[in-house]
C-alpha cells in the first residue's frame, strides 16, 4: 500500500516540542517500511491548496497523520485532517471532529461533564470568545493552562495559584494568556497522583495499555507536583530527571487501576476517537480520578508514553502501526452528499 506520512512544518530555530515530531515521521517511516508499505514523506503548511495539489502527486492509497499545527498555532490542528476529509483519503488516527473537539480544552469537558466523565471544575476560556461561560464550579486552588497548544506549552510551577476570588483568577489568566499561545483557561487543581493510560484500536475495539504512573521523585513539600514544560523537554532540569513513569503497581492500587481503564475506554467512544490516543488522570487524596485531559493521536517518539505502554504490553511498535492502519482502513471518510 502507497502510504504518505504527512506531519507539519518544522524550521530550523523551533523548540524542541515542535521539532520533536521529525523524530516520531522517522520512527513511523520505519515501521511502515518494515511491514512493505511504500512510503513517501511531505510536511504541511497553511497553505492547504498545495497540500492538495501534493496529495494529488503522490496519489496515496492512505495518509499517515503527524500533523501537530499549522504554522506553529495548535488551534489550527484539525484543518489537515478536514482537507483530507473533503478530498476522502482515508487517514490514521482520530477523525477531524474528534481532534477539535479534544483540541479546545474547555468545549472538551462540556462533552466530559455531558457524558457523565469526571473532570476537575473549570472556568474560561479566556479571552471570551462569543458568550461568557460561568466557572463549572468553584476550587480555593487552580492551575491556568493553555486553551489550544499541548506538550505543556507555557506551563511551570508559576501556573498555579491558590485564590477564592473570580476578578484575581481573571487577571491571572490575562497575565498568563501570550505565553500560552494566546487563550487559556483555569482548572482546579488536584492534588495528588498522576497517571497516563494510551489506548490502541484494534479489531474488536479500543485496547487499554497498561497504566502508567508518573512520579514525582525527590520533589520537596514546597514543589508544584506537575508535569510542565521542562519536565517534558528540558532534559537538564530536574523536573526532567525526577519524573520517571511507572508500570509497576501493588494490589492495593487494581481498583483503581480498574476504574481508570474503564473510563479511559469510556472516552473513546464518547469522543469517537479513532487508531490510538492517551487518557490524562489525576487522583486525589480520596481516590477519585479526574480526566485532565484526552489526546488525539499522541507523541509516538520511542521515549514517550504511548512507546513505553506499547512495550509494557509486549506489543512491537511495528505492530502498533499495523494496527492503526487497520483502523483507518476499517474507517475511511464518508462520501460527501
Amino acid at each position: 500500500m502507497k502510504i504518505a506520512v504527512i506531519h507539519n512544518r518544522v524550521r530550523a530555530e523551533d523548540a524542541p516540542d515542535a521539532r520533536d515530531v521529525l523524530q516520531q515521521a522517522e520512527e513511523v517511516i520505519a515501521a511502515l517500511a518494515s511491514l512493505g508499505h511504500q512510503v513517501v514523506r511531505w510536511s504541511c503548511g497553511l497553505d492547504l491548496e498545495e497540500a492538495r495539489r501534493a496529495l494529488a502527486g503522490f496519489g496515496p492509497d492512505l495518509v499517515f497523520n503527524l500533523v501537530e499545527d499549522l504554522a506553529g498555532h495548535g488551534r489550527l490542528i484539525h484543518l489537515f485532517p478536514s482537507l483530507l476529509d473533503a478530498l476522502r483519503i482515508p487517514y490514521t488516527g482520530a477523525p477531524a471532529e474528534a481532534i477539535f473537539l479534544t483540541s479546545h480544552k474547555t468545549l472538551a469537558k462540556e462533552r466530559m461533564q455531558q457524558a457523565g466523565l469526571p473532570t476537575p471544575a473549570w472556568a474560561g476560556p479566556w479571552p471570551v470568545a462569543g458568550r461568557e461561560r460561568r466557572p463549572s464550579g468553584w476550587a480555593n486552588k487552580w492551575i491556568i493552562k493553555s486553551l489550544w497548544e499541548h506538550a505543556s506549552v507555557g506551563l511551570d510551577a508559576g501556573s498555579v495559584l491558590a485564590t477564592d476570588s473570580a476578578a484575581t483568577l481573571s487577571a491571572e489568566m490575562r497575565r498568563r494568556c501570550d505565553a500560552l499561545g494566546g487563550s487559556c483557561f483555569a482548572e482546579e487543581f488536584i492534588d495528588g497522583r498522576e497517571f497516563n493510560l494510551s489506548l490502541l484500536a484494534g479489531a474488536d475495539g479500543p485496547e487499554v495499555l497498561p497504566p502508567a504512573e508518573i512520579l514525582f521523585s525527590g520533589y520537596t513539600p514546597d514543589m508544584i507536583r506537575i508535569v510542565d514544560y521542562q519536565a517534558k523537554w528540558d532534559e537538564g532540569s530536574l523536573p526532567y530527571r525526577n519524573t520517571p513513569r511507572t508500570f509497576d503497581f501493588g494490589p492495593a492500587d487494581a481498583p483503581l487501576l480498574q476504574e481508570l481503564t474503564d473510563i479511559a475506554r469510556r472516552c473513546w467512544h464518547a469522543f469517537a476517537l479513532a487508531g490510538y490516543a492517551r487518557v490524562d488522570f489525576r487522583v486525589d487524596g480520596a481516590g477519585r480520578p479526574f480526566i485532565l485531559e484526552i489526546n488525539t493521536n499522541p507523541c509516538l517518539s520511542p521515549d514517550a508514553g504511548f512507546a513505553a505502554a506499547l512495550a509494557q504490553a509486549g506489543i512491537s511498535f511495528a505492530q502498533a502501526m499495523a494496527r492503526i492502519v487497520a483502523d483507518a482502513r476499517r474507517n475511511p471518510p464518508q462520501s460527501e452528499k
